[in-house]
């Protein structure tokens, strides 16, 4: 009997580990979705732009949302962020392509964790499905496993 309880603590706390695992990646999941919609808006913006004039009005956003009126400068360059709080202006046809290329990235970085989380779901299951039948072995009909 003692080595039933043992099985079912040790089942417990692998369950939980599974458990803490798959909320981590969700929550790196949300993180990845909600960058890839901040590059997917920008490759957006940044199109529009580069068939604009100088000097031609626009509407701007600027998140949440909401847009600024502004009257376009030189739209052949753009201010783009490099990383570590610096930004470096680019020709907009490079700007674009970096863009685009971040945004393939992230996608290759949801597929992983989409599957990683895939994976520890299952796992979180068969571990379950297995302490409920060290539980129903041991007599414990009434104990559900959460």
């Amino acid at each position: 009997m003692a080595s039933e309880e043992e099985k079912l603590r040790e089942g417990l706390v692998q369950l939980r580990m599974y458990e803490g695992s798959a909320q981590a990646l969700q929550a790196r999941l949300e993180i990845v979705n909600a960058a890839m919609n901040e590059f997917a808006s920008a490759s957006t913006t940044l199109e529009g732009v580069k068939t604009q004039q100088p000097e031609a009005e626009t509407l701007i956003p600027v998140g949440g949302g909401s847009f600024v009126r502004a009257k376009l400068g030189d739209v052949t360059k753009i201010v783009m962020g490099v990383g570590a709080g610096v930004a470096i202006e680019k020709p907009i046809e490079e700007s674009i392509a970096e863009t685009k290329s971040r945004l393939a990235d992230l996608e290759k970085a949801r597929a992983s964790l989409q599957q990683q989380l895939t994976q520890t779901v299952m796992r979180l299951e068969e571990e379950r499905a297995r302490l409920g039948e060290i539980v129903k072995k041991s007599g414990g009909d009434s104990v559900t496993v959460l």
